[in-house]
């Protein structure tokens, strides 16, 4: 199991998981992408040494991006640990991962810092507390870039003022199947949110999983962000539970074939690349949202849904393996699972 889906959450037929993102520059420093490779070493080097007053900085591990293989830099990022971003200069970057992996502090990604928390289900409460006590003690030690009218400095306009990125992953098969996913995103777009795919921004949607955040972080307060987000959120969660119920009382036989088709595909089959198990995991965590499938639980859907990533499937017996032999493993583990 990932690790950091031991905690518990709220409203997980529909939300997968909670996440809390805040960018933060030092001063005296030039942005990443145009740091010489000495500027960067020196400034990580700044960091850890604020960290070691941190009372549980023996709960991080210190990992450096050019110290990891190929496979596993995307299994962290395929387990959302990291950002796609912070494997793109290996040399630069690196990160700070607490032991259950609640919380990563990345180094020299697109910004000097970006905290970040990560929880199960929906948990914005606990989700900011992580990520707030995380970055008070930082601000502490560490002189951050700050501007009296516009707040923090970062990298990307769009991120100046908080700093701060809120995103829920949410599954909504059913607003997808009755047709109303892309009206829904676009009302969010109107309303200042965004919605990406499953890893984040220029990511497809893969198993009706769909990233949705916040997009202003200029003149509103963090709390506000997240409240805002939070309240928007419970009406999608609503639609996808209307539309759910919806689909059960009109075309019921329909969503039973489509689940147990799935459920009988993935007991079954030799070989099966990563976008079709996506689909067929999607049915049937659909499956368990309308009760028509008892014995599965949540986090091990999304445990699977993880897992069965080309990266993470390979790590996993620290081998690496061509996309036939992926595939074959793939299903050797969705049986095994059934």
């Amino acid at each position: 199991m990932v690790k950091w889906l031991n905690e518990t959450g709220l409203e997980k037929d529909v939300v997968v998981s909670t996440r809390i993102r805040i960018a933060r520059n030092l001063e005296r420093y030039r942005f990443p992408h145009g740091m010489s490779l000495d500027e960067s070493a020196k400034l990580t080097d700044e960091v850890l040494n604020a960290m070691k007053n941190f009372s549980g900085s023996r709960d991080y591990k210190f990992i450096k991006m050019n110290n990891l293989s190929p496979l596993d830099k995307m299994a962290f990022v395929e387990e959302h640990v990291i950002s796609p971003g912070l494997i793109q200069k290996p040399d630069y970057s690196s990160f700070l991962l607490r032991d259950d992996e609640n919380i990563t502090i990345m180094i020299n990604e697109e910004d000097h810092l970006r905290v970040q928390s990560l929880l199960p289900g929906l948990n914005f409460k606990e989700g900011w507390k992580l990520c707030n006590d995380m970055d008070d003690f930082l601000e502490e030690n560490l002189d951050f870039a700050f501007h009296q009218d516009f707040g923090y400095l970062t990298c990307c306009p769009t991120n100046a003022g908080t700093g701060l990125r809120a995103s829920v992953m949410v599954h909504i098969p059913s607003i997808v199947m009755t047709g109303y996913v892309n009206s829904l995103i676009q009302g969010l777009n109107k309303i200042g949110l965004t919605v990406r795919g499953i890893y984040g921004e220029g990511s497809k949607a893969i198993g009706n999983l769909y990233q949705i955040s916040n997009q202003t972080t200029l003149g509103e307060k963090e709390e506000i962000i997240i409240e805002k987000l939070n309240n928007i959120l419970y009406q999608i969660i609503n639609k996808e539970r209307i539309a759910r119920n919806t689909l059960l009382e009109g075309r019921r036989k329909e969503m039973e074939d489509r689940i147990f088709r799935s459920l009988g595909l993935l007991k079954y089959s030799r070989i099966m690349n990563s976008k079709e198990a996506m689909v067929h995991l999607s049915n049937v965590r659909l499956g368990k949202e309308m009760g028509i499938i008892k014995d599965v639980e949540y986090d091990d859907i999304t445990n699977l849904m993880i897992e069965i990533q080309p990266a993470s499937i390979q790590k996993s017996i620290d081998e690496e393996l061509s996309k036939e032999e992926r595939d074959i493993r793939r299903a050797d583990l969705l049986r095994k699972w059934i």
